[in-house]
């Protein structure tokens, strides 16, 4: 069973950045492709971010692109969010997950999620 679990969120002013961690357990996911994304009460899921198994090429929510960069440390099973310039809208509870392909990311039944990390960004 993998297990994902997120850290480095908490609360920031406008403008300031986090870097939110998550790492694997249970089994590698070298193979896997990771990614980030984003709830907020009453809305749905979004997507943040993906990165693919290698790390070799990553995919941004065009909204986001310039502000956040996804990577990841295969050896350590972790993939990480670098997030700067963060705006109040950014405020939403972040989740970790690993699924088989960076295409679809998220939307099979048996991909795997993480519990989540609060993220607030104050003005």
């Amino acid at each position: 069973q993998v297990q994902l679990v997120e850290s480095g969120g908490g609360l920031v002013q406008a403008g300031g950045s986090l870097r939110l961690s998550c790492a694997a357990s249970g089994r590698t996911l070298s193979s896997y492709a990771m990614g980030w994304f984003r709830q907020t009460p009453g809305k749905e899921r979004e997507f943040v971010a993906a990165i693919s198994w290698s790390g070799g090429s990553a995919y941004y929510a065009d909204s986001l692109k310039g502000r956040f960069t996804i990577s990841r440390e295969i050896a350590k099973n972790m993939v990480h969010l670098q997030m700067n310039s963060l705006k109040p809208e950014d405020t939403a509870v972040y989740y970790c997950n690993a699924d088989r392909s960076t295409r679809g990311l998220g939307s099979r039944s048996d991909s795997y999620w993480g519990q989540g990390t609060q993220v607030t960004v104050s003005s």
